[in-house]
């Protein structure tokens, strides 16, 4: 490929031995665990503070055992961010929390992980971001280049928002002709954007109303979205969705190389394994990236027809007495339901509601509607406005009840069902509440679904 010395970086990454650093925002998806190791094992002395309480982490501090860190939990304090050489901000932790403020007045560097460790990176990058897609897209490129451009000298690496990865630990791996495909949500360009770094190859799946209980209006959350290609040059590309309204608009403030993308890429005789057209868009962004490389048609082929997708993204879990179960659980936007209802031609009983992100719902409360035989509600802070859309587009007699037990739901579910039925978990809204996050939701949906007879 072209310009692979001109991206890598010569940069070499800094000694930590001694330093200070403090991971602020630990979580539970495994990304803030991994970089206090990395940290900890660079002989740093790590402090990790975080919101939640000991009893809230304790799977991720069960980790962390074995290493000297200390905890500063429940809440952060200021001293934490004073006496620290480095902070790594979470990408949950918002750029306006006064403790971010406070460390930049003293002039203790915030950095990211990602972002940290694309500034020293020497090998290309590959980074995906969309409000939908982006998951399935990484992991689809990520496997492509697998398949067909890895080889005994050169490897391929995924991470960036993939569950349970973080990215900074593999600058210990990375060599000057792998490549590296990332996975990157607004939060985490948001370290892109202070860097003023932007992949070499940016792949833009689309943008729809999101994260709006976080972000104070679209314009903002577009913004963060931009730092995936707004500090590319000439010699780098974007591949980016020409069907999307939104991304169709960017295009003409783009200054990299534009590969356009669009469902009615998808060659007629293929046969996608992945349902839905949305599906279909993420196929041809990877097929354009293939292309970058000049991976032969008949190759990416293979590797299309045999990609299964990912957990919790329209995965099937089983079928009982011929009826299907669908967990859907990364659902968290209405754009999001809505996709799920059109890929599926069975009779559906969905599963939905949950917490609000501050999106408009009516369009999905049209949808379940027309499409569904039943809707069984999951209770949570946008419930009852989904609930009251449904009735004012005349479904009321499809609201077959409200649940705050996932498993009492799924059994009412299963009790509706025929033969031919599929009973459908795609919520359209966020999860809190009822369960830890999104993945918890499907862990237990697909646990409750095969324990039943």
């Amino acid at each position: 490929m072209k310009n692979e010395k001109k991206k890598s970086s010569k940069k070499i990454f800094p000694v930590f031995k001694d330093k200070k650093v403090l991971i602020f925002g630990l979580g539970l998806l495994g990304r803030g665990v991994k970089d206090a190791i990395f940290f900890a094992e660079k002989g740093a002395n790590v402090t990790v503070t975080d919101l939640k309480t000991e009893t809230a982490l304790t799977s991720s501090i069960e980790k962390l055992k074995p290493y000297k860190i200390k905890f500063s939990l429940a809440g952060h304090k200021e001293q934490d961010i004073l006496e620290t050489d480095l902070i790594i901000r979470n990408a949950a932790v918002p750029l306006s929390s006064p403790f971010i403020a406070l460390a930049r007045k003293h002039r203790i560097p915030v950095d990211m992980d990602e972002s940290l460790f694309a500034e020293y990176c020497p090998c290309p990058i590959i980074g995906v971001t969309g409000t939908r897609g982006k998951s399935t897209t990484t992991a689809l490129i990520a496997k492509l280049l697998e398949n067909w451009w890895a080889n005994d000298k050169r490897r391929v690496y995924l991470a960036g928002n993939v569950q349970g990865e973080a990215t900074l630990p593999l600058i210990d791996k990375v060599k000057r002709d792998d490549l590296v495909v990332l996975e990157l949500s607004s939060w985490q360009l948001q370290g892109f954007g202070e860097k003023k770094i932007s992949p070499h190859i940016a792949v833009f799946t689309n943008v729809f109303p999101d994260h709006l209980n976080y972000y104070p209006d679209m314009r903002t959350y577009i913004n963060d979205k931009k730092n995936i290609y707004r500090y590319q040059n000439k010699d780098d590309y974007c591949v980016i969705n020409k069907d999307n309204f939104i991304t169709k608009k960017l295009m003409k403030e783009i200054k990299s190389k534009i590969i356009s993308f669009s469902a009615a890429d998808f060659p007629a005789d293929w046969r996608a394994t992945l349902p839905g057209r949305h599906n279909l868009e993420n196929i041809c962004a990877a097929i354009a990236v293939g292309k970058i490389f000049k991976i032969s048609l008949p190759k990416i082929k293979e590797t299309v027809c045999q990609f299964k997708g990912l957990e919790h993204r329209l995965e099937f879990v089983n079928k009982i007495n011929q009826i299907a179960f669908i967990n859907d659980s990364t659902s968290t936007t209405p754009i999001a339901g809505q996709a799920a209802l059109d890929a599926i031609t069975s009779p559906i009983i969905l599963l939905a509601g949950g917490a609000h992100k501050n999106l408009d719902l009516s369009d999905f409360a049209k949808s379940i509607v027309a499409k569904v035989k039943a809707v069984i509600l999951l209770e949570g802070t946008a419930t009852n406005e989904l609930a009251c859309l449904i009735k004012k587009s005349n479904g009321a007699n499809l609201i077959a009840g409200r649940f705050n037990n996932l498993e009492k739901a799924v059994r009412h579910a299963y009790s509706l069902s025929l033969p031919g039925d599929t009973i459908l978990l795609s919520p359209g809204c966020a999860s809190f509440g009822m369960f830890i996050n999104e993945f918890d939701r499907g862990e237990q949906f697909k646990k409750i679904v095969n324990q039943l007879r």
